[in-house]
């Protein structure tokens, strides 16, 4: 019903129009084994039964498979399979034919070719996904979790899109706006009895509740740096000073040559980043110009990056050379960093292999925050990616089993939003104001929370989280 009413509301905005139907490849582009070609709209069993010769599908039950051929006139294109689907049981709630045919591009293009010139027009990006939500499929929280599950490249992404596609995220907002919508009712009855000054909220039972619902709402917000490390990863910047090893570092973590090693310093010049999936959580390592001063232009402005970069960074593994610095070097280095308090710093002496007993010694009493290796030969780096992980658990980084994780920016900042009116609501309690400021920051709140889920949301919105979908999905 929801999405009926929202579809009611901006129907004469939206940029396409539900009556048509749709078509797009749904698999990736390229040569493979088989190709997937999807419609979907009113016409997709009419317009494929129009090439398709096999069993009549008009006539066939849904979630059936048809083998058959796909027919130009009388040229035979291809041996396809047909997937058929009746609304409102498939994906979009409307009808959808799915066409495997060979993973051929030229049999692609002939098939693509075939569907518009018997009435199917080409989809746009995420419209598939874009009628779901329209059609009340998917709210638009679970629509946009849909487009993480296909980006997900970890054990955490994977799981944490997958929970919030099958509305677990979407249902703690519904309980949460749910909670506000019955006293948000009575505040704005109220207004229509201004005149006879009556109070049909309970103002002791409405501050109770508004502080609940916060706690919530700033507890999601909180999941919100979690989240975020989970869908884009752990900044890891490895800096030090120039020919400490940091690119070799980055190789070994790597398991590839992905940086220039050289033993002549400053060779590193700008960031190279790459990630790696260390037990489910993925780290962005950025391997970064020697920090020191230098009168080459190129490399200072390598230098004058990184020290941007190790602001921003989640976590800094500095590097040293344990042959030629000691331990209140190292210590004075660290601090010449400046770094923020949340930045953890992990220390780590390289070239182990090459140093003396007492190059070894002078860091055997050393902190858990630092560690010896040898990049070059591997010694040490299950320490190392040991020490990340510890790390990132002590900051909270890890998924700690929250039922519900924030991933987007867009759900932050309403939630955000949300908070600040919450909060306004509850100072317009303590301090006496009308029942018209209450119920307009009331008001405000309940909208932010419902541009969520899409039960408050505009065309403008839609094309920009839709657009961002493949053209199949």
């Amino acid at each position: 019903m929801r999405a009926h009413l929202f579809q009611t509301a901006v129907a004469a905005d939206l940029p396409l129009a539900l009556s048509d139907t749709i078509v797009a490849l749904s698999t990736p582009p390229g040569a493979g084994a088989i190709a997937l070609v999807r419609l979907s709209g009113p016409r997709a069993i009419a317009i494929t039964d129009e090439v398709f010769a096999g069993k009549r599908l008009a006539e066939q039950p849904g979630h059936t498979l048809h083998y058959g051929t796909l027919r130009d006139g009388t040229q035979v294109l291809d041996e396809v399979v047909v997937s058929l689907f009746r609304s409102p049981h498939s994906y979009t709630r409307e009808d959808v034919v799915e066409i495997s045919t060979h993973g051929s591009d030229y049999i692609v293009r002939q098939v693509l070719a075939l569907l518009l010139r018997h009435g199917a027009r080409l989809a746009e990006a995420g419209e598939f996904t874009k009628r779901a939500f329209l059609h009340g499929a998917l709210d638009l929280a679970q629509a946009e979790a849909v487009a993480d599950l296909i980006a997900a490249d970890s054990a955490l992404s994977h799981q944490v899109a997958l929970r919030q596609m099958r509305g677990g995220f979407s249902r703690e907002l519904r309980e949460l706006r749910g909670q506000l919508v019955h006293f948000a009712a009575l505040l704005e009855l109220e207004l229509d009895f201004g005149e006879e000054d009556v109070e049909f909220a309970d103002r002791t039972g409405l501050v109770v509740l508004l502080q609940q619902v916060q706690a919530l709402v700033r507890r999601l917000l909180r999941s919100f740096e979690l989240g975020n490390v989970i869908k884009n990863g752990v900044t890891t910047v490895i800096a030090g000073r120039p020919n400490a090893g940091k690119s070799t570092l980055l190789n070994a973590l790597l398991n590839e040559e992905r940086a220039i090693v050289s033993e002549v310093a400053g060779t590193t010049r700008d960031l190279i980043e790459d990630e790696v999936s260390i037990e489910g959580i993925r780290f962005r390592f950025v391997d970064t110009a020697g920090l020191r001063e230098t009168s080459d232009v190129v490399e200072a402005m390598g230098v004058e990056r990184t020290r941007q970069r190790v602001q921003q960074a989640a976590l800094v593994v500095y590097l040293f050379d344990i042959t030629t610095t000691s331990p209140a070097t190292l210590q004075a280095e660290i601090e010449a960093l400046n770094l923020p308090a949340s930045v953890a710093v992990l220390a780590v002496g390289n070239k182990l292999d090459l140093a003396s007993e007492a190059q070894a010694a002078a860091f055997q009493s050393r902190p858990d925050t630092l560690l010896l290796a040898a990049a070059r030969g591997g010694a040490g780096l299950d320490e190392l990616r040991g020490a990340l992980l510890a790390r990132v658990r002590l900051q909270g980084l890890d998924h700690t089993g929250a039922s519900t994780i924030v991933t987007n920016l867009r759900h932050a900042r309403s939630l955000e939003q949300a908070d600040r009116h919450l909060d306004a609501v509850l100072v317009g309690l303590s301090t006496g104001d009308g029942t018209e400021l209450l119920a307009a920051d009331l008001r405000h709140a309940l909208g932010a929370l419902g541009q969520i889920t899409g039960e408050i949301s505009s065309d403008d919105l839609l094309t920009s989280i839709f657009t961002q979908f493949c053209i199949g999905k």
